[in-house]
């Protein structure tokens, strides 16, 4: 991940109502929802999800797929794990946090 992309992707995540939305689509994991479900779980109008979804969507948070008349919506996990990596990759450069180098899940779940 670049840094460009890194700051699309940050950036999309940052607004409370697109973060409401990827964490709820973590959830239904790899098959997804359709945005009705989505707008009705989270009290969101259809328009206002739909602007949302798209920045989740050019950010390669989102992914979407056509089944008869419904788009489903899935959270893309791999993209946040790279951004994660990113975000920590040069921790150990300087020898100076070593405890963030390969931090375990386990871990990483309680900080969060």
């Amino acid at each position: 991940m670049d840094i460009n992309h890194a700051v699309v992707a940050l950036s999309a995540l940052s607004q409370e109502t697109r973060l409401r939305v990827f964490k709820l689509l973590i959830e239904y994991g790899v098959q997804g929802t359709p945005a009705g479900q989505l707008s009705e779980q989270l009290d969101i109008p259809h328009n206002t999800l739909s602007f949302h979804l798209s920045h989740l969507s050019h950010a390669g948070l989102v992914k979407s797929r056509r089944i008869g008349r419904s788009i489903i919506y899935t959270a893309s996990p791999d993209v946040i794990e790279t951004l994660l990596s990113f975000m920590v990759e040069n921790c150990c450069a300087r020898g100076k946090s070593p405890e963030c180098c390969s931090p375990s899940k386990k871990k990483r779940a309680k900080k969060l």
